[in-house]
């Protein structure tokens, strides 16, 4: 029933501008599937689905690994369209977002495999990476202001 159902999920958000848990759950319900929040929830963290910014500034699910586009030049542009600044404290990079982007952007950060980063922490509108030295600090913020500027 769980793999019918994120199968469904899957399906569901490549068909519709899905934005919300409540809206993924009454779509669901439509196709015969009772779920709970917390159903829901746990099905969007499995699944891995991240949300991303559409053409009219809103947002909606979709899949890390959804196919059909490249997904290298997917990830660049959100990226590109979540970046607001960023700045380092020692090893620590810290990505400002448009407010509510900052998982999206450190999805797309993840997605580019920088060796240097350790690891990421999003929050609504602030990335926190842990990098692994001073020195790598610099050189991912050079790569990413190169990828902002193109």
């Amino acid at each position: 029933m769980k793999s019918k159902r994120q199968a469904k999920i899957l399906e569901l958000i490549k068909k519709n501008d899905i934005e919300t848990q409540e809206e993924l759950s009454d779509y669901l319900e439509k196709e015969g599937y009772q779920v709970t929040q917390a159903t829901v929830s746990r099905d969007i963290r499995e699944l891995k689905l991240t949300k991303v910014a559409m053409s009219s500034g809103r947002q909606k699910y979709a899949a890390l690994g959804e196919a059909g586009e490249d997904l290298s030049e997917k990830y660049t542009r959100v990226f590109r369209d979540g970046f607001v600044s960023m700045d380092m404290a020692q090893n620590i990079l810290v990505i400002k977002t448009v407010s509510g982007m900052a998982m999206a952007v450190a999805a797309a950060l993840d997605a580019m495999h920088l060796h240097e980063v350790v690891g990421c922490i999003a929050g609504d509108d602030t990335i926190m990476c842990a990098v692994r030295s001073v020195e790598d600090t610099v050189e991912v913020m050079e790569r990413l202001r190169e990828i902002v500027e193109e």
